[in-house]
């Protein structure tokens, strides 16, 4: 299975709410964007204008692989851009920057793709347990793109007080699967780490003007430069980690409520999550009404269940909850205790029709949308979803997907970026309870001359346990379907072009013949 192998294929719209006042000094903007995370896009609205660092507020952070709806405010300057990629909406003004307090809900459409009949068998049983159960509300792969790009949880460079590795981590750890400039200028200041001075020959090296300042005026105050950053980002930081706690807190938490049988694992970026397939009903009233805690020196808990799975998570990681702070820069970096709700259960789920997948020969797509809370995201909802075939891209796999790009409609290459890997098919369980909204149209099988899933499929005594691996990665790669070479693209296009001289020898020669005639 795959998403988010075109930016149409994972939408989403704010639904948003802020107090309008004619003379605000904030201007309110919609703000449609596509391959851009919020940072990256405020990043460019801000160098187009001029505008200083902390004038942007946004209510909540949209995923960078899609094309997503929202709601920024800018200080004390009115902008426009209209960009292929990035669109802003103009609203209204408003006397206060935007929270998260401003976002009722966000509604979302995705598009799986690469799917085959078993996939689509067990869907059904898995929609219900959602509305039925819910979906623990982890923090997904997107939060932790620090650990994807190697730079590690920067949060805990700054509790250790060793903040030439915090900053090093952010400025001079260049990611193995980042292809822009911004990699380039990391890898200059990894071979030119004190060199100040040294004179970086990329663009992109702009972003870090008031840092590099700073270290040429006061080097070796690390603390001091990285607190150059900007403030959202920095805040970000920090709730990276505390996400991570976070997720391990609540993994135990289930642990601790429901036995081993009602629980199966997925991986994800940071480790693995556990989601919970039944619950008696006392249970799930428990999860549906609880919260946990995101931690900070301050937490304190009432459930002894949350406190014993917050004793474990920080004693695994060595540490106690007042070691959550940074003393040196109290105000400017600081752990904010708030409770998340526990499980989350998704609105208006609704399961389209299925059909024949345009970029992936041979497979099929489904269209599936749903309204969650903000700060929940709609990936865990597809991996709940899919979770009997689901699997993690790796670096390598991710690294592939560049040297093999996909083909859109309109015949425009793209790189192949993808959120999860395709998996071979499986075997489905027996029938499943209908959900609201589902319809495996006409257009459901597979056309003739297409690989079709009954071909594909394994042997009864190969077949999984619904919800637990069984098959074999190496398997799973035999059924993705296969990319055109290189030296079969040059031959057809050699081919084409024979044909195309012959066309024209040919009509060439037509005028001459009517003439001897």
């Amino acid at each position: 299975m795959r998403i988010k192998q075109k930016p149409e294929d994972f939408s989403v719209k704010e639904s948003y709410r802020f107090d309008e006042v004619p003379s605000g000094r904030h201007r309110v903007y919609l703000m449609d964007k596509q391959k851009l995370s919020t940072f990256d896009a405020a990043d460019r609205i801000r160098d187009a204008f001029g505008l200083r660092p902390g004038s942007i507020s946004y209510c909540g952070l949209k995923d960078k692989q899609g094309r997503t709806e929202q709601l920024i405010a800018v200080d004390g300057a009115d902008v426009d851009m209209q960009d292929p990629d990035l669109r802003l909406k103009y609203l209204g003004r408003t006397d206060q920057p935007l929270s998260a307090a401003n976002i009722t809900s966000n509604r979302f459409a995705v598009t799986v793709r690469m799917l085959t009949e078993e996939s689509i068998g067990p869907l059904n049983l898995a929609a219900a347990e959602i509305n039925r159960l819910g979906v623990v509300n982890y923090f997904d792969s997107q939060r932790f793109g620090s650990l994807k790009h190697g730079q590690g949880f920067i949060a805990k460079d700054l509790i250790r007080g060793d903040f030439e590795a915090a900053l090093r981590n952010y400025l001079a750890q260049p990611s193995e699967l980042d292809r822009s400039e911004d990699a380039k200028v990391k890898a200059f200041w990894r071979e030119n780490w004190g060199r100040w001075d040294a004179r970086v020959p990329f663009e992109g090296s702009r972003k870090y003007h008031r840092i590099l300042k700073s270290l040429r005026e006061h080097p070796g105050d690390y603390l001091r430069a990285f607190l150059q950053i900007d403030a959202s980002y920095r805040a970000m930081l920090l709730f990276t980690y505390q996400s991570y706690l976070w997720n391990e807190g609540v993994r135990r938490y289930l642990q601790l409520l429901l036995p081993r049988e009602n629980l199966f694992p997925l991986k994800y970026q940071a480790g693995t999550l556990l989601f919970h397939r039944d619950a008696d009903m006392e249970v799930l009233e428990t999860l549906r009404h609880s919260t946990f805690p995101l931690l900070a020196p301050d937490s304190t808990f009432e459930d002894p269940k949350v406190k014993q799975a917050v004793d474990w998570v920080l004693g695994r990681e060595k540490l106690k909850l007042e070691d959550l702070r940074v003393e040196e820069a109290r105000r400017m970096l600081f752990f904010k205790h708030e409770e998340r709700p526990t499980v989350v259960i998704p609105h208006k789920l609704v399961i389209g029709r299925v059909q024949n997948d345009d970029l992936n020969r041979g497979y099929l797509k489904v269209n599936i949308a749903f309204t969650l809370p903000p700060g929940a995201y709609a990936t865990l909802v597809i991996k709940r979803l899919f979770h009997f075939e689901y699997a993690e891209d790796s670096a390598q796999q991710i690294r592939e997907s560049w040297r093999a790009p996909v083909e859109d409609q309109d015949g425009e290459r793209e790189s192949g970026d993808t959120a999860f890997a395709p998996r071979g098919p499986r075997k489905a369980p027996g029938p499943t309870p209908p959900v609201p909204g589902f319809k495996a149209g006409p257009r459901a099988t597979p056309t003739a001359g297409r690989p079709t899933a009954a071909r594909r499929t394994p042997a009864p005594e190969a077949a999984p346990t619904p919800g637990r691996r069984t098959q074999p990665r190496e398997a799973a790669q035999d059924h993705r379907p296969s990319q055109p070479s290189a030296g079969f693209l040059e031959r057809q296009r050699q081919k084409k072009d024979a044909k195309e001289q012959a066309r024209r020898e040919q009509a060439a020669k037509r005028p001459e013949s009517r003439k001897k005639k």
